[in-house]
Formats: C-alpha cells, structure tokens, sequence
C-alpha cells in the first residue's frame, strides 16, 4: 500500500522547494506527502500482527485483540473515501479534461505539459488510483480472516 502513495508524494516533494513558495504552503505539501505516506502504511495492519493485537507499547491495551470494528471501519471509511478522489474523480476529470471540481484545467496544470512532464505526472499519480480499491480488497480480507478466526474454536 505505501508503495502505491509514494510516486505522487516523491513527484509532490519537488513543489516545497521552489522558488516563491510561502513557509505555509512548502509545509503543506511535505505534511501532505508524509501523512499520506502514514496512512499508506496503517494499512499494513490489515495483515500484520499489530492488527489483531495490541502492541506491547501501547499502555492499557499491550495483548488485548484490536476490536475488529475498530479496525474495519475506519479502514472502509477510508477505501470508499479514496476510491471516490483517486480513482474516480481523477478518472473522469482526466476523462473529461476538467478538474476533479469539474472547472477548466489550467494552462500550467501537469498533465497539460506535453512530453516527459505529463508522462512523469501519470507515471507517479497513475498508482495513487488503486490505493482506494486495494485498501477495500485488504479490508475485506481482514474482516473474513477475523471472522472466520472467532468462528474457530480454540484448541484445548
């Protein structure tokens, strides 16, 4: 999952840095970047073991299961939420030739660049679309495997 936000959050990083760009905004976009990098990688626990139990740094909660609500519906929240920004607003807009708000895509827009400068946009914007679908796929799988774990009767 990570591996799927990283392109865009690389192609991203470049714009803190340039020339005219406000502390706010060359925060903005680092903060961006990292916090979807964080987001990506939450989604690790879908099928890592931290997923099912508590770590043991976390006080109060270290051996105890992760409810499994807790864990689902955040994560489809999530996979419905991305699936409508990245996959299909970006498609349509693309599509279409407008903004994801359905106005004229600006002359300096990325994908307008022609050349290696669009390529290089689709190329590290083009996976951020499966993040959405394929955080669903891996919810949907957690939600199966822990059912059919607390189905299971425990071994005496």
């Amino acid at each position: 999952m990570p591996l799927t936000v990283l392109p865009s959050s690389i192609w991203r990083l470049p714009a803190a840095f340039d020339d005219g760009r406000g502390l706010g905004e060359r925060t903005y976009v680092v903060f961006l970047s990292v916090l979807s990098e964080v987001f990506a990688f939450a989604a690790i626990g879908l099928i890592a073991r931290w997923g099912d139990v508590f770590p043991r740094w976390i006080p109060l909660l270290r051996g105890r299961r992760v409810p499994r609500r807790a864990a689902v519906l955040p994560a489809t929240i999530g996979a419905a939420s991305l699936t409508l920004l990245f996959t299909l607003l970006f498609i349509a807009s693309e599509v279409r030739g407008t903004t994801i708000r359905g106005g004229d895509v600006p002359a300096d827009y990325p994908s307008q660049a022609g050349g290696w400068e669009a390529a290089w946009f689709y190329f590290c914007y083009a996976p951020l679309t499966l993040w959405g679908p394929l955080l669903g796929v891996l919810t949907v799988a957690y939600w199966k495997r822990r059912s059919a774990a607390e189905r299971t009767p425990a071994a005496a």
